[in-house]
This record gives structure tokens, C-alpha cells and sequence, in this order.
């Protein structure tokens, strides 16, 4: 970290997570006046449309999306956040945020993005004693988190199976992955946050909030536990500590990584399959995870994708992982491949069985991260009870169109629930706190054509809309669906052409919350300096 020290920004911040007021801007961002103390404070890196690098710098992972801002800021410290959003607000000039740059839609790319702030050189990990915490940038890739945390102290955040993916988005959005079942989603062991945020006045400051009771900020705290980025500010540092954890000590601050895991992936051939077989196996899995998913079900260590492919790819594949300290791992993961099976008349090809190191699962083993593929839309839904035949029925018509031939559109089955649903759903900004599955909807595409776009996305659409088609087109909460996931973020919800059920979006997103987060959002950002088409909107 350059610029102003860890130890510098911390002094004067009060224990509980009292508000701490950085310079607003440089003397150069501010115009005529004296220097003070902000001249001599280093600017972030700026790049121009005109500098070879710019093109690399204004589009992420899904390369649908190329912004055109006048100016990328690439920063790498919190006072040079803040320079960077004050000097956008008194121009005023829209500002958007990237980490990781996974984002499903165009929330940064917007052609009315005129700076994107960039926090890929933010990426530091370490143990902060004085917050008994773990603290991590955002610009920190998920699979640096898990090395760092494992090579240093044996411990892990329960988060996303991607290694690729920012810190940045994924903690405030409530990401889970393979460990969640057993260790809950990355929000529950959020104990703080530090937030560039910007006063009714036009001030940039940057912010600490936690979750102590008395920490007068506290609500700005449990709105990052699961409602998305780009809401209230600039994430620029998070904390991490479980709630039980105990003493100073880093490697009891969050839960221990496993030792061990033994990974499975099987596969299945379409031409094996009929509808009524596929539709047992889908109904199997389902039940499976129903059945499976108390917060104190062994069934918890177990986590699969039934990655369900289109007919073209002529197969599809089921990767599981079981945390060998599940009593009894193999035979909870052959229980499993036995019900997965059961009553469908077909066979699965075995691809892979092996025991391996956790660190190797994490950031080396294919199963649960595809070939990279440039565009992608999606769509994605939670599943609170057993799918009704009609629901799997519409899927196996979209998987089978004989007028749709993409090997690489799916819909993903992925294990949910476990330790998840020991929290309850007002304790964090996650609102679905008693699924057992999350479904990812997903077409992607390599070709850069209009045409080629409008046929990926129509499928996607098509297949959305047939399977929830019971209940208007999208997953009703609280029902046999709870909506969706704000992490798997889909434009389509807030698009009254598109969604015609009569949800409103953000009940979609986090039910009975979103008052809530309304509340924290005219608090925070009075002047909605930070928007897109799926933040919060004031009351």
C-alpha cells in the first residue's frame, strides 16, 4: 500500500468503527487554493482514452461490456480513493467501481460512466492486531485470499470457486462456494468495512463501519453483508473475523481450512437420457440437497454442480466436493452418487475420484470452473422446496431445443443451505436464509455479433421464463423459489418490458430488507453519487 500508511488512516478512528475523515481532495482535483497537506500526498495512476493501456482497462471479465469513460483512476491507497470520487463529484462526473471486473452486466461500463475507479493495485491481505481481524482490499482475487490465508494460518473465508473473482464485489454481495454448507456464506464473518462515502454536503470521506452493537455506524456495516456493490460508496478495506472467534490470535479468527478433500466429477451422455430420466435424475438431486441441508446435517461437508448442458455438448457433468472431516467421506459422497441415480435407468461415467489437498481444490482443480468463454448472460434463481415437475419440464425442453445449438448454455443445480440457513434472514442483508439450491442460468458465446447476442440472450430469457412461468416469469420469494442472487446480477428484473410478474425487483433481491438498506442508502449516499440499474434506490 502507497501513499498514506495503514497505521496513519487507523489513528483517530474510534475501536467501535467511528466515522474517519480523510482530505477531500488533491490541491490539483480541488482547483485554486492552498496545497496543504493533500499536495504532497501521491495521485492516483490517471489513463486516457489516448494511453496504450486504456483499451486493457475499461471492460472486465464478460467482454459484452466496454465502458468509454474520459478517465480510469488506478488507485492504491484510501486517500487516493477519496481524491478520486471528490474530484468526480464537484465536476460531476458519474463514477463506477472495479475489482474484479465479474460483473453480469454493464453496471461499470454504463456510457454515462465518466470515471471508473480501478482497485486491482489495492489487493493487500494481512492481520490487523489492533482489530483482532483479518483485513483484505478489494482488489484481491479470491484465490490469493485462500493462499494467503491457508500459507499463513491454516484458515479460510468460505467464498466463491473461481480464483478470478475480485474480494470486492463478492464479500458485500454474500458470496458462498464449496465451503459454505458447512462454514456459511463470506457475510458471516464479515466483521467490517471501510467505505469511501459522500456527504449530503459533497464531501468525500472514507468510513469505518462494524458490527458492534455500539458502533454508531453499524447499519452502514450490515448493509454490505449481502446487498451488492455500487451501492453506498467504495469498499477499500474489509475485516474478517467469525463471530465466535476468540482472542487476537490470527489462525482462530476465521474457521480452519480443510486438510483434505476428496473430489468427485461424473458424467452423463443425452443420448442416455429420455425426459422422464432426466427428469428423475434432476428431481433426485434436488431432493437430495432438500433433505440434506439443515444447518446441522452431516450432509453439510458435501457440495455439488449438476451442471446440466444443452443437448449439442452431448454430455454433461456433476462435480462434487466432500471436506474430509465429514465423518465418513466416501461413503457420504457414494450415498450421494447412489441417490443422484436412483430410479433413472442410466449410468454415469466416472471422470474423476481423488483425494487432494483443500489449497489444490481451491485454485488448481477443474471441476467447478469452466474454460473461460468472453460473453455470457445469466440469470439465476434460489430453491426453497422440492421443484414441481413442470419447472424441470421446462428445463429439459430449452436443454433440448433442436433450434438452439449452444454446447456452452446450462443451467447450473448448486448446493445451497447447510450453514447458511443458521442465520436469520434480518441478521445480514442475505435475505434467503432457507434454501437448498441456487440455479445459475447461463448462455455463453464467443461471437460479437448483434445476432449472435440476441439469439444467446433470447435462449437464456426463453428458458427463464418457461420454468418459473407459475408464477410470471421469475422465482417468487418465499414460495418453492426466493428469488434471486444479487452476485449473479441480471438487468432483466428491473426492466418493466422484460419482467411482467408484478415482483418489484428488489423483493426479488432481498425481500423484506430493502426498506432497510433504502433507510442506509439516504443515510450514506443522500446525493446517489453511486448507482446502476439494480442498486438501491432512496425511500
Amino acid at each position: 500500500m502507497t501513499g498514506l500508511s495503514r497505521r496513519g488512516l487507523m489513528t483517530g478512528a474510534a475501536a467501535a468503527g467511528g466515522a474517519l475523515a480523510l482530505p477531500a481532495a488533491s490541491a490539483a482535483a480541488a482547483g485554486p487554493g492552498p496545497a496543504g497537506a493533500a499536495a504532497a500526498r501521491p495521485e492516483a495512476v490517471r489513463v486516457w482514452p489516448n494511453d496504450p493501456r486504456y483499451p486493457g482497462l475499461v471492460s472486465g471479465a464478460n467482454q459484452r461490456w466496454v465502458g468509454r469513460p474520459d478517465c480510469v483512476r488506478l488507485v492504491s491507497s484510501t486517500a487516493q480513493v477519496v481524491d478520486a470520487v471528490q474530484e468526480a463529484v464537484d465536476k460531476g462526473l458519474r463514477v463506477a467501481v472495479r475489482s474484479g471486473g465479474h460483473c453480469n452486466e454493464p453496471f461499470v461500463s454504463d456510457r454515462d460512466v465518466r470515471v471508473v475507479i480501478d482497485m486491482s493495485g489495492m489487493a493487500g491481505i494481512h492481520h490487523d492486531e489492533r482489530r483482532r481481524a483479518i483485513a483484505v482490499e478489494p482488489g484481491a482475487m479470491l484465490g490469493s485470499v485462500y493462499r494467503t490465508l491457508y500459507k499463513r494460518w491454516g484458515i479460510v473465508l468460505p467464498g466463491g470457486t473461481c480464483p478470478t473473482v475480485g474480494a470486492g464485489g463478492h464479500i458485500t454481495g454474500g458470496g458462498y462456494g464449496a465451503l459454505s454448507r458447512s462454514r456459511g456464506l463470506t457475510v458471516d464473518h464479515l466483521y467490517g468495512v471501510e467505505v469511501v462515502t459522500v456527504s449530503a454536503e459533497g464531501r468525500a470521506r472514507a468510513v469505518i463501519a462494524t458490527r458492534e452493537p455500539d458502533d454508531p455506524n453499524r447499519d452502514l456495516w450490515w448493509a454490505h453483508t449481502g446487498a451488492g456493490g455500487g451501492n453506498f460508496g467504495v469498499i477499500t478495506r474489509y475485516w474478517l473475523r467469525s463471530p465466535d472467534a476468540t482472542g487476537s490470535e490470527p489462525a482462530k479468527l476465521l474457521p480452519q481450512a480443510p486438510t483434505e478433500v476428496l473430489l468427485s466429477d461424473v458424467s452423463w451422455s443425452w443420448q442416455d437420457l429420455d425426459e422422464k430420466s432426466f427428469r428423475r435424475l434432476v428431481h433426485n438431486f434436488d431432493a437430495w440437497h432438500a433433505r440434506n441441508s439443515a444447518p446441522d446435517s452431516p450432509g453439510r461437508f458435501l457440495y455439488s454442480q449438476l451442471k446440466l448442458q444443452h443437448r449439442s455438448a452431448g454430455t454433461f457433468h456433476m462435480c462434487t466436493q466432500v471436506d474430509t472431516a465429514a465423518p465418513d467421506a466416501e461413503a457420504l459422497l457414494d450415498e450421494f452418487l447412489a441417490a443422484v441415480s436412483a430410479g433413472t435407468g442410466v449410468t454415469y461415467r466416472v471422470g474423476d475420484r481423488t483425494r487432494a489437498p483443500w489449497l489444490y481444490a481451491v485454485t488448481q482443480w477443474f471441476g467447478f470452473v469452466e474454460a473461460a468463454i468472453s460473453r455470457w448472460k445469466a440469470k439465476a434463481a434460489y430453491v426453497r422446496r422440492t421443484m414441481p415437475d413442470d419447472q424441470i419440464a421446462a428445463m429439459y425442453r430449452h436443454l433440448t431445443r433442436i433450434d438452439y445449438d449452444n454446447a456452452t448454455a446450462l443451467v447450473n443445480l448448486i448446493s445451497y443451505g447447510g450453514r447458511i440457513n443458521a442465520v436469520a434472514p434480518g441478521a445480514t442483508a442475505v435475505a434467503q436464509r432457507d434454501s437448498h439450491l441456487k440455479i445459475l442460468y447461463v448462455s455463453l458465446w464467443t461471437g460479437t455479433g448483434d445476432d449472435d447476442t440476441a439469439r444467446h440472450e433470447k435462449w437464456v430469457r426463453d428458458c427463464y421464463a418457461d420454468v418459473y412461468a407459475a408464477t410470471g416469469g421469475v422465482p417468487r420469494p418465499d414460495g418453492v423459489n426466493d428469488g434471486c442472487y444479487i452476485n449473479y446480477a441480471d438487468a432483466d428484473m428491473a426492466d418493466p418490458g422484460l419482467n411482467r410478474s408484478g415482483i418489484p425487483w428488489h423483493r426479488l433481491y432481498f425481500k423484506d430488507n430493502y426498506p432497510r438498506l433504502q433507510r442506509v442508502k439516504a443515510a450514506w449516499d443522500p446525493r446517489d453519487v453511486f448507482h446502476h440499474a439494480l442498486s438501491v434506490r432512496t425511500p
